[in-house]
């Protein structure tokens, strides 16, 4: 049924992620194997030629996803939908890795009020996009001494960002730093303030703090 090599499915009898491609049907040489039937239940040690067999006769595959136990384990499984039930999580977690991503917006404190509007914007379309937003004020040589700017600051973006987030972290100094975390809220409050509600195909996608944070003087 299966004749070239099995791809890479990370599956264990616990439904672990173990490192090593799985060998399925005929790619298991081995004489006998611990058998775990399709509904879970353990049927016990049995030659490798008839584990098969049973696989088959259920129009199945046998599936070896413990090579290193003595004897190895196999499972009475369908491999295509193990395959794209794992598929589905490793996309799910990397959905999941990608919305936990912290993104920054780097502001000064004497910041022009057109620029003020292009942070917020971008600030808007990475809270859009579900992640996080890390909103730093830089401070430089003697600027340090009026760190109220920088509050009053940080207190303006998190009012104007009130419809579409919270602020997971207060304002905090630390060096010459002085920045908030806010978090995309679950069910927005409103639309955003400076964002054009447009199809997403059509809004550009904002870029991580390397590459779209540009610092106003």
């Amino acid at each position: 049924m299966w004749d070239a090599l099995a791809s890479p499915l990370f599956f264990a009898p616990e439904e672990k992620p173990i490192a090593r491609p799985l060998r399925i049907n005929d790619q298991i040489r081995i004489r006998q194997v611990r058998v775990i039937d399709e509904d879970g239940s353990q049927l016990g040690v049995m030659p490798t030629e008839n584990a098969l067999a049973l696989a088959r006769q259920k129009g199945l595959d046998l599936i070896e996803v413990s090579p290193t136990a003595v004897p190895p384990v196999c499972r009475i499984s369908d491999y295509g939908r193990l395959k794209y039930e794992q598929s589905k999580k490793d996309k799910d977690a990397r959905k999941k890795q990608k919305n936990w991503e912290l993104k920054e917006v780097k502001l000064r404190p004497k910041i022009e009020n057109h620029d003020y509007e292009t942070k917020a914007r971008m600030a808007e379309r990475l809270l859009l996009d579900g992640g996080k937003v890390k909103v730093t004020i830089m401070f430089r040589g003697r600027e340090i001494t009026y760190t109220s700017f920088g509050k009053r600051l940080l207190d303006r973006m998190a009012a104007d960002m009130t419809p579409i987030a919270t602020v997971e972290r207060e304002a905090k100094l630390e060096g010459k730093n002085m920045f908030m975390i806010l978090a995309p809220r679950a069910v927005p409050t409103g639309p955003p303030k400076f964002t054009s509600q447009l199809h997403p195909a059509n809004v550009p996608e904002a870029g991580t703090a390397a590459q779209g944070v540009a610092s106003s003087a």
